[in-house]
């Protein structure tokens, strides 16, 4: 199970089980957030036939930071919430912060 052990120095996680923990965290997260999506695209009023340049702005504008928030709180349920604010912070830094 090699890339268990690249995961967890990657992640600098001490044993096994934090990394399955951080795996499923992030399977729950994005099952949680497909569903949500779909619901909040009902809700919206979202079909086959809006435009495309429309569902991708929904989804960079309100799926994104819906995912971020999401995730964070199955961090905190799975107790794992200290690991997730870091990797949000790197994830954003990465993002906005790169020339610097």
């Amino acid at each position: 199970m090699k890339w268990i052990e690249n995961l967890k120095s990657r992640w600098g996680v001490k044993n096994y089980f934090d990394v399955v923990v951080i795996l499923i965290v992030f399977a729950c997260t994005g099952f949680s957030v497909m569903y949500l999506k779909r619901w909040l695209s009902v809700l919206i009023g979202f079909d086959q036939n809006t435009a495309t340049w429309l569902r991708w702005t929904f989804g960079i504008v309100i799926v994104l930071p819906l995912y971020q928030v999401v995730l964070l709180f199955y961090g905190w349920l799975f107790g794992k919430f200290t690991f997730f604010w870091d990797f949000e912070k790197r994830l954003f830094r990465r993002l906005f912060f790169r020339n610097l």
